[in-house]
This record gives C-alpha cells, structure tokens and sequence, in this order.
C-alpha cells in the first residue's frame, strides 16, 4: 500500500475465506485506537464474509507494514501481510517521492514461508537499475520472528528507523545492521563509478544495485561483518521536543520466565514483572504524561518489543545514555541481561498492546496494556467473538 502524508486513508477489509477470522493491524503507524486491529481490544475479529472499514490520517512518512492481528502467530507466519510506505507530502502526487538523498528506492520485505526465505515474495534477490554516482533508498522490512542482519560491501547510510528520520547520519563500513523482528531500517546505498553494489538484506537475499537489470556478476557476495552498528550512538544528537528529563509516569518492564498454567497449558512461560499472563501488568497514563520505561531482560532470549500507537525514543541501554540521533523506534530488540531506558509523550488515548513480535512468545504470555485513563473497550478477549490476538 502507499499513500501520501496528510492523506485521509480508508480500507475495507474483507474475509473471504479464514475461518479463525482475521483484522488488519497497521505496524508502526500512529492510528486512532479503534483501527489499531486488535482482536478483543479495539475490534471483533472479522468473520468469514464479514467486513470492517479502518480510516487513518497518513500523518508521518516512512517504512511501515500491516498484518493480522487474530491469531497472530499463525496467521502473521502464513503470510497475512504487506508493506505500507507513506511519501512526504512533497513532490508529484501520482508517482513515488524518494527522498532528497536518493535517485531511486526501493522495498525489500523480508518474510519466511516454509522454511523458504523470500523478498518482496519472491525466493529470489531484487534487482534495481541505478545510473552510477547515483544513490537508492532501500526500505527494509523485517516481516519474521527473528532479528534480520544487513550489510554491504560498499559504505551505506541508515536514514532512518522505524519510519523516522536520522539525524545526519554517517557512512557505515566494515559493520551490520540489525533490524529486529516488527522492525524497519530505510538505508542509501551509492552505485560505484564501475560495477554495482549488493546489499544483503536478512542473510538469505540481496538487493542488486547497477546500471543493468542483472548486475550480479560485477556484485559478488560479501561476508557478514562481525560489527554491528550501534544505533545509541549512530548519527548528530539533536534535542528531544519533550523533556524526558522529568517524566509524569515511570514503570519497570521486567521480562523473565517460570513455570505456570495459561489456559489450562502447562509449560514455562513469560513473566512481566514476576507475574503471569492474565494477571500481568496494566500501565496507566493520562494523555499529555511524559512516561518512561525501564525495560529489562532477565531471560535468555531476545525479545523484539513493539508498543502499539506510539514511538519511543531510547534513552539509555544498560546505563549508558544515548550519544547519537534520537533514536526513535516502535520495535527494540532487548537482548538477555540488557536493560533501556526509552521514553514517549502519551498523546493517543487508548488500550494499547506492548508486547514481544516473536509472536510465540506472545502466546506465552509477554504482552502487557498500555491504558489511558478513562478509556474502555466494549470488545473481549475469547467469548463469543472468538477473539484471540496472539
């Protein structure tokens, strides 16, 4: 899908033929509550020939996608998925606006069906055709349960996170990329004078830049950096336009696990703050608090954790503050023994998820509600409606 800044966007969504139901949830996009597509919080699922109508404003440019949220874990692997990319509001109405750094752009959706890594759902690499000495936007898209590495050969630039922009952003050489599960990265990669530039984008697929349709052989492959890139301090710092410094609400978010029953399964699940799915905690807020949390894993796991409705910036990870561009996200990857301290303004009142997109984990129990208060919801989790968002 795409769609302009400022534009008024409606779909309807029709179920023609799955059975459990499906919704539409737009990852990363700021949308009012009642079209975030949560099943049992902000909507019934839509039954087999049922319909439901979302409508949002395009408010911020950049890289997102949608998926269902019904039954997620299933329905999200399955394939019930897509990008979305909002242009700036400038330049011509009826073509794609790269942006002032780039000649051409591209999307690169990374998904896995089957054990069978695609691209833009195809089992192959994607070619753009670029004149030398110019620059491509590739729009990454991490669609999987796990944490997607790019890299390239030639120096590139990460532009942006999330759908927002980097401040200055430098040249990354000899270093990867990771882009966590729910996540997206928008790079610019410059096409040498001679030859052409690979871009590997999840391990398994390439993004082939040159001034020919097939410019394999002058991109050979190149080995994964052992570097990452460290976005905390990637990038010209720039001021906040909330003070993160005195914040109205503060909250711990402690993920760990232990052995319990959710549903009558036994197993050993997620705990948020030592308690258990259904009895996990609700964070309350009031529109206009400044709120931060202190995210930390106590498990051996990664955990991409994804706050629906809002992005946050990251203040600091295991006590080291932030030295780069705002570092702006709605998908961070947590890894075990980490800590962060990531802030946000509470200014889209709700019920909101904020929960782990390695979806399995979800359905074990890591997700916990952001509330606004004063806000309720007339839709249930299971009952008639057969709601179930993990």
């Amino acid at each position: 899908m795409r769609a302009r800044q400022g534009d008024l966007v409606e779909v309807e969504f029709v179920n023609e033929s799955v059975t459990a139901g499906a919704t539409l949830h737009w990852h990363g996009i700021d949308v009012p509550n009642a079209a975030d597509g949560v099943a049992g919080i902000t909507q019934d699922a839509v039954p087999v020939g049922g319909r439901h109508v979302y409508r949002f404003e395009a408010t911020d440019a950049g890289t997102y996608w949608y998926h269902s949220h019904q039954v997620s874990h299933e329905q999200v692997v399955g394939g019930l998925l897509g990008a979305i990319v909002i242009d700036p509001e400038t330049g011509p109405a009826d073509e794609p606006a790269p942006s002032a750094s780039a000649s051409a752009e591209v999307t690169a959706l990374l998904h896995v069906y089957g054990g069978q890594h695609t691209l833009n759902g195809r089992a192959g690499d994607e070619r753009v055709t670029a004149a030398p000495g110019s620059t491509v936007r590739v729009r990454v898209i991490n669609s999987d349960q796990g944490t997607a590495a790019v890299w390239s050969g030639v120096p590139f630039r990460v532009v942006a996170t999330d759908g927002h922009e980097v401040h200055e952003p430098g040249e990354v050489d000899g270093e990867r990329l990771l882009v966590p599960a729910g996540g997206r990265a928008d790079v610019t990669v410059p096409v040498p004078a001679r030859g052409a530039a690979r871009l590997h984008v999840g391990g398994a697929r390439s993004v082939l830049i040159g001034p020919t349709s097939e410019p394999d052989a002058s991109a050979p492959p190149v080995r994964q950096p052992a570097e990452t890139l460290d976005l905390l301090a990637y990038g010209a710092p720039a001021p906040l336009d909330f003070d993160a410094e005195s914040p109205d609400r503060s909250y711990e978010y402690a993920i760990a696990r232990r052995f319990g029953i959710i549903d009558g399964r036994p197993g050993n699940f997620w705990t948020i703050n030592g308690r258990m799915f259904p009895d996990v905690p609700m964070f309350a807020v009031a529109q206009g608090d400044v709120v931060v949390m202190h995210l930390r894993n106590d498990s051996g796991d990664v955990h991409p954790m994804h706050l629906h409705g809002h992005h946050v910036v990251v203040l600091s990870r295991d006590g080291v503050a932030a030295s780069g561009s705002p570092w702006v996200v709605d998908s961070l990857d947590v890894h075990p023994g980490e800590s962060y301290d990531i802030a946000f303004v509470a200014d889209n009142p709700g019920i909101w998820s904020d929960h782990c997109h390695t979806l399995p984990h979800a359905v074990d129990g890591l997700i916990a509600h952001l509330m606004y208060e004063g806000v309720t919801t007339p839709f249930t989790i299971n009952g008639d409606a057969g709601n179930r968002p993990e």
